[in-house]
């Protein structure tokens, strides 16, 4: 189950596969994760459709490769953010799309966009949350000499990766990492946790209530 922005929760069957929109700006390794999981089974969803805000991102290449949709626009052909978002909008519902999947995409939402799928929203995040917030997740964690960090799935809800919290897998930092080693070691285990937290809402197993989430067995 997933609530709507008035917090009011919505079922859908299990056995009804969800579809998905991925949103990706770069490479879409993100994106080929959570493909492969849907392909061999492991996701109760169908890819409809990629949104990338970048005509060269490599991810438009693997959209390809899995016969996907790709809707690919440029920002600076429009007089504001909520414009091409409305434009967005209209396209994610006329596909019929159940959840976003934000694997990389590089722009904060406006309400246009976050209003009409709050709680339906996801994004994949190399850190901790509430820690190391931003762009720079794995960078800010080796300044900081953090010990610990990890990947994050949450909700989104428009600020700088604010949203509830849906799931968190720690890495430890090692001595000697950069950022080379230490993003190569997030990224796998994003590879594993994205997938897995967009099979639990396919199964209707997420439940989300205010900041407070619940997952179902």
């Amino acid at each position: 189950m997933i609530a709507d922005i008035g917090g009011n929760e919505g079922a859908r069957a299990p056995s009804a596969p969800i579809k998905i929109a991925v949103f990706a700006s770069g490479n879409g390794s993100n994106f080929q994760a959570l493909a492969e999981a849907v392909r061999d089974g492991k996701v109760n969803a169908t890819i409809e459709l990629v949104v990338c805000d970048k005509p060269a991102a490599y991810v438009l290449e693997r959209a390809k490769q899995f016969q996907v949709e790709s809707y690919v626009f440029s920002p600076k052909q429009y007089p504001s953010k909520e414009a091409y978002e409305a434009e967005i909008v209209a396209k994610l519902q006329a596909t019929g799309i159940d959840l976003i999947v934000m694997a990389g995409y590089m722009r904060l939402l406006t309400p246009v966009l976050v209003e009409p799928y709050y709680g339906r929203i996801i994004n994949v995040h190399p850190a901790l949350l509430p820690a190391f917030a931003g762009i720079k997740g794995v960078e800010q964690a080796l300044e900081y000499g953090a010990k610990i960090t990890g990947a994050t799935v949450h909700f989104v809800d428009g600020g700088m990766d604010t949203g509830p919290i849906i799931a968190q897998k720690a890495v430890e930092i090692q001595e000697g990492d950069n950022l080379e080693t230490l993003s190569a070691r997030i990224q796998q285990v994003e590879y594993e946790l994205l997938p897995t937290v967009a099979g639990w809402i396919a199964e209707g197993r997420v439940t989300l209530y205010g900041r407070k989430v619940t997952i179902n067995n």
